[in-house]
């Protein structure tokens, strides 16, 4: 694996380019004046999922099919949205 080590700042300043490399497999330490202070590592997605339901903590949907709002009637607004933020405010 690649360890790559880089400034906090450049991390802010290419952030989107860091976070691919990651992903990419390379191992991006962040450092503050020098000094280690955070590791950014990619994550398999498909593995993490596979973790996740293997500790109890998501589990798989009952049904394949997502649920749809067919037959059902629509929320209607009885007024415009900054009347009901003026309102709020007040």
């Amino acid at each position: 694996m690649l360890a790559v080590e880089i400034a906090i700042s450049e991390l802010r300043a290419n952030l989107r380019k860091w976070v691919e490399e990651a992903r990419a497999g390379a191992d991006v330490v962040v450092t503050e004046r020098g000094v280690p202070v955070a590791r950014l590592v990619g994550i398999e997605s498909a593995d993490l999922l596979k973790r996740l339901e293997r500790d109890g903590i998501i589990s798989r949907p009952r049904r394949a099919a997502r649920p749809r709002a067919s037959g059902r009637r629509r929320a209607t607004a009885s007024g415009s949205v900054s009347e009901l933020i003026t309102e709020l405010r007040s």
